[in-house]
């Protein structure tokens, strides 16, 4: 499973003067991280703080592996881990679109969006080169202050939004206390002592 983000990385992206917002780079997950596969809940359990998912997915994997199955096998690991944060608006971020032959690159790209029956928001980037970044970070950027205008001026949908978040926070809880009791039972009585529950500590990394 190719993935280069090791840890989690918070930084803050400034869109222009008095314009930002904090992203979250969560790590590349694997299929099975939901029973702990892999890197497994302890990054999962990241995404429960955010609002926006944006599903970055290589469109020409250096392993020959299908960008598309990619997409499904994360969203359905996002699915068992708490159904209300599969829920969240996901938009498709289709990168590295510059290993691909600009004759090529927008047929190769809408293959991907149309193999997956993707309907919502598609950006076509290069986090190299910084192609199509610009339009993304302009959008996210909207996307938060519509919600907060939300928010504020219908009490209801803040408050849709507050139950949201307790819901997320309570599955989060649940899948992890199911899969720590899962692995204590799969030890033996000598191994018990070992158990370590700052295993589901993570180091996260802020970035500038």
């Amino acid at each position: 499973y190719p993935f280069t983000t090791l840890v989690p990385n918070l930084g803050v992206v400034s869109v222009q003067a008095h314009q930002s917002f904090v992203i979250a780079d969560i790590p590349g997950l694997i299929e099975g991280a939901a029973e702990g596969a892999g890197l497994g809940i302890r990054f999962l359990k990241h995404l429960v703080r955010t609002r926006l998912l944006l599903h970055l997915v290589d469109v020409a994997p250096y392993d020959g592996s299908s960008p598309a199955d990619a997409v499904r096998a994360i969203a359905h690991e996002l699915e068992k881990f708490s159904e209300t944060l599969a829920s969240r608006p996901r938009w498709l971020v289709l990168n590295k679109v510059d290993m691909v032959a600009e004759e090529d690159r927008e047929a190769h790209c809408q293959a991907i969006v149309d193999e997956l029956g993707w309907e919502g928001p598609v950006f076509r980037i290069s986090a190299l080169s910084g192609e199509g970044t610009k339009p993304l970070v302009q959008a996210v950027m909207r996307w938060i202050e519509e919600q907060a205008e939300q928010e504020a001026d219908n009490p209801d949908f803040a408050e849709q939004e507050a139950a949201r978040r307790r819901r997320m926070d309570e599955e989060a809880r649940q899948k992890i206390e199911a899969d720590r009791q899962a692995r204590r039972a799969a030890r033996n009585a000598d191994d018990d002592d070992d158990f370590d529950d700052d295993d589901y500590d993570v180091e996260v990394e802020y970035a500038p």
